[in-house]
């Protein structure tokens, strides 16, 4: 994937890791973080370390702690809460001098170490990037994906450790949280790596850029450095590969030139030195070529048609959702033409992914029903992949997905794959090895499998690259089935134009206009 790939970060260096979708960044950051171990050479760590992996996995050994004592666990804390509150209850059940003393002296030194400032300042930390102060008391084990994982990058963050590794960390944030973590980054002094596809908190927080330079699968990438922000980079990124496509050019011409030498004089034996001379510079040349830089391969996604429906593809009336506490929503009602596209908006913890979830049969309403029209079929895509299986291949994964009554060959399982850029040995992946980016893909290509009229989408632009994000709305744009969709990508949302929006967890339905467009960076 990557060869002789040396860097240093120093403290206060602020360096973006970018490349193409399945390039290796996230591999290269799981050798960095410690994941995973390097074929050869090695990684040297000063300090403290933070690393948040594209999907993070909390130790089931957590699942008793709350979102805030996972927070405080950054630095320990929560295990001095656990013993603190152990000793309230002996004391309590048993009122003794001796039981009265240890609860007395562990809670002053609680108090004198910062403890209950620490938990103060890990709420705040939490409710920066978005996590609602109700949610922090809820057990870690009843948050959703997206929850848990801001409560891990909370998590991080709080321990105050010397180096961050980030992995798309504004994923699953609004923009208030986003704004939060871009500030928190200014002001952090010691070393921060990251990946992101955010190129607001690329040119905000970045000032260093390495490029993975792998143009293909099958190739060996190098590590390429630039100083600078990431529109720095970009603009010299575009330099490089014009001088480098330039000098590619003179040296294929040099080459073909001292080749045509040596084969018009080879065969002469009064020319036989000149043309071993030649031999040695073509072979020295060659060696020093320069591999003209390769236009990234477009990919060209096509949705397969819808097949014929009902006029009404959708009608939901008095949804309600909870989750051993307060509703998340209540009284829920829409409904949805053929053709029609609805984006539901609303804040972080709305309940827009436990509503797709709903109309998609992954979860029950509390109350209130759905019902889809004559001869329509529904399609899921799943914000947190949980329809991939990890240890199954990628191949196996689009063939486990086809619905029955479907008939699709390997050739055309593999043509859904080769449509966004997952081609060749690639198809036999385990799956749970994949880019974020690359997930999406996969899961974009089971979504193909079925013969849907209606499309339920839930954050289907994250982890995607500028050019597979473009490629995924075009075939959207010209799809004519219903869609109902939650993004919080603007650009996306005015592509796919909707005709309505739902406001979460209020219920209101209005039409579409340019006035929600800033309700949907903040969702």
């Amino acid at each position: 994937m990557v060869e002789r790939a040396s860097f240093t970060v120093m403290a206060k260096d602020k360096v973006g890791i970018v490349g193409r979708n399945g390039a290796g960044k996230t591999s290269l950051f799981k050798v960095l973080g410690g994941a995973d171990e390097p074929a050869e050479g090695k990684v040297l760590h000063k300090g403290g370390f933070g690393y948040l992996p594209q999907e993070p996995k909390i130790d089931s050994a957590l699942d008793g702690h709350t979102c805030v004592t996972h927070v405080l666990s950054g630095k320990s804390i929560d295990e001095e809460l656990v013993r603190i509150e152990k000793l309230r209850i002996a004391m309590e059940e048993t009122p003794d001098e001796r039981n009265v003393e240890r609860y007395t002296k562990a809670e002053e030194r609680f108090r004198t170490m910062g403890g209950y400032a620490a938990e103060s300042e890990a709420r705040a930390m939490a409710v920066g990037l978005g996590l609602p102060q109700e949610r922090l008391d809820l057990p870690i084990s009843v948050l959703s994906g997206g929850e848990r994982r801001r409560a891990e990058l909370a998590r991080i963050l709080f321990a105050g450790t010397d180096v961050l590794c980030l992995d798309e960390p504004t994923n699953h944030l609004d923009v208030d949280a986003k704004r939060w973590l871009m500030g928190f980054l200014r002001s952090f002094t010691g070393a921060l790596i990251v990946i992101s596809h955010d190129l607001d908190l690329l040119d905000e927080s970045i000032t260093r850029v390495l490029h993975l330079d792998r143009p293909t699968e099958s190739a060996i990438g190098h590590i390429v450095e630039y100083r600078g922000t990431y529109s720095q980079y970009q603009r010299a990124r575009a330099d490089d590969e014009i001088r480098l496509a330039k000098k590619a050019a003179q040296q294929e011409r040099e080459l073909a030139r001292m080749q045509g030498v040596v084969d018009r004089f080879g065969a002469k034996a009064t020319k036989a030195s000149m043309a071993h001379s030649m031999e040695k510079r073509i072979a020295r040349l060659t060696s020093e070529k320069v591999d003209a830089p390769r236009n990234q391969k477009a990919i060209n996604v096509r949705f397969p048609p819808p097949p014929p429906c009902g006029e009404t593809v959708l009608r939901a009336g008095g949804l309600c959702k909870a989750y051993g506490g307060p509703p998340v929503f209540e009284d829920i009602g829409f409904d949805l033409g053929r053709g029609e596209r609805l984006l539901v908006l609303g804040l972080n913890g709305a309940g827009k992914t436990s509503l797709l979830r709903i109309l998609a049969e992954e979860t029950t309403a509390d109350l209130g029903d759905f019902d889809f029209g004559y001869q329509v079929s529904a399609g899921y895509y799943a914000q947190e992949h949980d329809n991939l299986d990890v240890d199954a291949s990628l191949l196996d994964n689009v063939r486990a997905s086809v619905p029955v009554g479907v008939q699709l060959g390997e050739t055309e399982l593999r043509s859904l794959l080769g449509m966004f850029g997952l081609s060749g040995d690639k198809v036999f992946q385990r799956s749970g090895t994949l880019s974020g980016g690359e997930k999406t893909k996969l899961a974009l290509a089971m979504l193909m499998t079925g013969r849907n009229n209606l499309l339920l989408l839930d954050e289907p632009t994250n982890n995607l690259d500028p050019p597979s994000r473009e490629a995924v709305a075009n075939a959207l744009i010209v799809w004519p089935g219903a869609i109902v969709f939650v993004s919080h990508d603007i650009d996306f949302v005015q592509q796919l134009d909707p005709t309505k929006v739902l406001l979460m967890p209020d219920g209101d339905v209005d039409y579409f206009g340019a006035e929600w467009l800033d309700l949907v960076e903040m969702s």
